[in-house]
């Protein structure tokens, strides 16, 4: 009797925790109070730099790149356990055909009638179904379709994070450009020098301090266009892996040029339209974020497929064919047979193993809720040092500008002081070494404000367009 009681007591204990229905909502957030209602022209951004060559580029990386190729084929596999899923939740129809040939002993105390030899043929269909009483497969199918829709909006993640790194180098390669030519055109100037301070010196007006002053400078410029170079060369091969192409295109990248860094620039501060602040709509925008909610919704169906083992699994049988010692009549009547059964399983032993089970599952859905978090709090944290940067790197350039313009003033001025004699030539020197390196300055100061731009929209969810996939995109039913 207490035995009974016991086992009735464990049994209702099963059955409760069996009944227990997983939280699927999303765990509470404080949020930022955002300041724009409407994020426009974020879908397909690059294209507002108004750079065929940029849009050229980024379209190719969309087409070919192998970290989005990589992604893409990761859906196949989650839409191939989807159906995997699926099909469990329907009857499975197989057909079987079997022979065998047997001798049986004549060592043997009693010694059955007929021949020793005998054939044995069958053949048929069987059927199988497993009742889904308790939701088991259904959770399962629910996590598939939640794992794909996870992995879907991962290839996203890829494809904005994909274009905004193009976007990047192009625009770091393009400064390079500057930098190269700022440089070349320096140097042709500092020869230009060299050869009046050798003509001053043949003279006898200077000396040869002030001649080798000058050969020193010209040196130092040199010395910058092979890094330049290299740079350059660099950044072709990045842009070329980015883009998807060959390795042999990879070796020897040859990446063709838009507009120089000044237009892009130029026009971007006309025409393109800049986020105003934070969407009301961010965590609907941000593929990653959708990505972390569609894994904590895998996660709780895990657990209620988990946690229903620890009901008892209905799976029906079925067979019809025939049995013949002769293939010929195989498929005779008197040879046909059929059979129909149904097996109820209930786990008794292995109600600790269940619950081993059921209990990996939560403590997965309790890191995907973590990871939720993590991504909101990361989404919120990219907006926040996006829109500080695009300010930052605005004021910097500004800055950067003025300071260019005021050093080709002191230098004109420092040139005509020298040439009247009212200073040295080491004043000429400093102030050519210092609007070298303010026209560097401000080119870097162009990328920076450019690539700010670009995480900027980047941040915001930009890249990708959530109704478009909602309708091309959304998991099968």
């Amino acid at each position: 009797m207490m035995v009974a009681k016991k086992f009735a007591a464990v049994a209702a204990t099963l059955a409760l925790a069996a009944c227990a229905s997983t939280d699927t909502r999303l765990p509470a957030l404080d949020l930022p109070a955002p300041t724009s209602t409407h994020v426009a022209g974020v879908e397909r951004w690059w294209t507002q730099f108004n750079d065929p060559q940029l849009t050229t580029l980024i379209e190719e990386a969309l087409a070919a790149n192998l970290d989005l190729r990589l992604a893409i084929v990761r859906i196949d596999e989650a839409r191939a356990s989807l159906r995997l899923a699926r099909s469990s939740l329907y009857p499975s129809l197989d057909a079987d055909f079997g022979a065998s040939r047997a001798r049986r002993s004549q060592s043997t105390d009693f010694a059955f009638p007929g021949p020793q030899i005998s054939n044995a043929f069958s053949g048929g269909l069987r059927a199988a179904y497993e009742v889904d009483l308790w939701g088991r497969l259904a959770s399962g199918r629910s996590a598939a379709q939640a794992e794909l829709l996870a992995t879907r909006y991962s290839a996203e993640t890829v494809r904005t994070a994909l274009a905004a790194q193009v976007a990047s180098t192009y625009f770091s390669l393009r400064a390079l450009d500057a930098e190269l030519q700022i440089a070349r055109d320096t140097l042709g100037t500092r020869s230009e020098n060299i050869k009046l301070q050798k003509q001053r010196f043949d003279a006898g007006l200077v000396g040869e301090y002030e001649l080798r002053l000058s050969e020193a400078e010209r040196s130092a410029v040199a010395a910058v266009i092979p890094a330049l170079e290299r740079a350059i060369a660099q950044s072709e091969a990045a842009l070329a892996v980015l883009a998807g192409r060959s390795a042999r295109e990879v070796y020897t990248p040859m990446v063709a040029r838009g507009k120089d860094l000044a237009t892009i620039a130029t026009t971007s501060e006309i025409e393109l339209e800049v986020p105003p602040g934070l969407p009301a709509d961010l965590l609907a925008r941000r593929p990653d974020i959708r990505q972390a909610e569609a894994n904590l919704t895998a996660a709780s169906a895990r657990i209620d497929e988990a946690r229903a083992q620890y009901f008892p699994s209905l799976i029906l049988t079925g067979r019809f064919g025939g049995e013949s010692s002769d293939l010929s009549d195989l498929f005779s009547a008197p040879a046909r047979m059929w059979s129909i059964a149904g097996n109820l399983l209930q786990p008794i032993i292995g109600a600790a193993r269940i619950g081993a089970q059921v209990d990996a599952a939560t403590a997965r859905r309790n890191q995907a809720e973590i990871g939720y978090v993590q991504s909101v709090q990361a989404a919120f944290r990219d907006a926040h040092d996006a829109l500080v940067a695009h300010r930052s790197a605005r004021d910097v350039f500004v800055a950067q500008d003025e300071r260019r313009s005021q050093l080709t003033d002191a230098l004109r001025l420092s040139d005509l002081r020298y040439k009247s004699g009212y200073s040295s030539f080491i004043d000429v020197l400093d102030n050519q070494r210092n609007l070298l390196d303010a026209q560097r300055a401000r080119v870097n100061a162009l990328r920076d404000r450019q690539t700010a731009l670009v995480d900027l929209y980047k941040a915001l969810g930009g890249g990708w367009s959530p109704e478009v996939f909602a309708q091309s995109a959304a998991p099968p039913r």
